[in-house]
């Protein structure tokens, strides 16, 4: 690798300077053998990682760096953002073929330094190495006042359950990559949920703080995998009403043979917010937030199954065909 490893971090560490994401909480960051962060009082930190892998879960050829650097964050960030809280700093992990050590390594920084100061989440360390394939990963410390952190398991009889955004957006862009030539135009609007997701932060804080979602989790493996988590995490089921969720529009440069509910309900990569309101707080519920539709899909049930209303009215068992890294290939 080019310079040496002390000439990667000292990119790095230029690249974390320009930001502008630096907190007060963050005592000391690079530089040093470990990051130095002051928890306030009245609250809880929160903790996560996440992994991105060339060839899993993007590709070296066709995804641009930017956009590999800004999502690497974004990941990691929306699961933060699924327990209502807020992104403070993070630690990004490297491990780089050496030919990547130029370019595409200026690009990626670029594209992480976009998201750092997109999501206000300093850069306070992390390690490098070289390997012959890249991979990435992201460790992000939020904070969430105490008490007001929203969790998989509170979900209840008789809530009616939310999403955000459109589903199966990502995925729809996924595809597009995968039958196209050559690199993609990063400017494309029907990439861009795909390339450059949105976690929801503001949206989590605001249910948090307002204490309406009695459950919540991001959608990162699809609608298919993830509400099946929240049920066992709160011991209930669900029925979803096919009609209500928000599906994609398909693009006609896909051609025939995808349906937009089946890339609503097993796409992965939308990072949208899946949750659980109580009955009585329906009506402190808006169409949307800051523009994000918000739609009811379906209800929380007692009995411990995931039934999927089709539009003649049937309740067909619920499919888990979303992403999962030891059964997809």
């Amino acid at each position: 690798m080019r310079g040496g490893e002390s000439a990667v971090l000292e990119r790095i560490e230029k690249a974390e300077s320009r930001t502008g994401s630096r907190n007060s909480q963050l005592r000391l960051g690079i530089g040093d053998d470990a990051a130095l962060w002051i928890p306030k009082k009245g609250y809880e930190l929160v903790l996560t990682c996440d992994w991105f892998l060339e060839g899993t879960h993007f590709l070296r050829d066709k995804h641009p760096a930017e956009a590999v650097g800004w999502k690497c964050l974004a990941r990691a960030v929306s699961d933060v953002a699924a327990m209502g809280a807020v992104p403070r700093c993070f630690l990004l992990s490297l491990a780089l073929p050496s030919v990547q050590s130029g370019a595409w390594f200026d690009q990626f920084l670029r594209g992480v330094r976009r998201a750092a100061k997109r999501f206000r989440c300093a850069l306070a360390g992390g390690d490098t190495t070289r390997t012959k394939t890249i991979l990435i990963n992201v460790m992000v410390v939020g904070e969430v006042v105490s008490g007001l952190e929203i969790t998989r398991s509170g979900a209840r009889p008789g809530d009616i359950l939310f999403t955000s955004g459109r589903l199966g957006e990502a995925e729809l862009g996924l595809e597009l990559i995968r039958i196209g030539k050559g690199r993609v135009d990063s400017r494309d609007p029907v990439l861009k949920k795909h390339l450059y997701p949105e976690p929801r932060i503001e949206l989590g804080r605001w249910l948090a703080e307002k204490r309406l979602a009695s459950a919540m989790m991001d959608l990162s493996d699809g609608l298919s995998s993830d509400l099946p988590r929240l049920c066992t995490a709160s011991g209930v089921g669900a029925r979803i009403i096919s009609e209500k969720i928000p599906a994609v529009r398909v693009s006609r440069r896909l051609g025939g043979g995808y349906s937009p509910l089946e890339l609503a309900l097993h796409g992965g990569d939308d990072y949208e917010l899946l949750f659980t309101v109580p009955a009585n707080r329906l009506r402190q519920i808006p169409r949307s937030f800051h523009g994000i539709p918000l739609t009811a899909i379906g209800a929380i049930t007692k009995k411990p199954t995931l039934l999927l209303v089709d539009e003649d009215g049937r309740g067909l068992p619920l499919p888990n065909s979303g992403w999962d890294p030891f059964r997809n290939s």
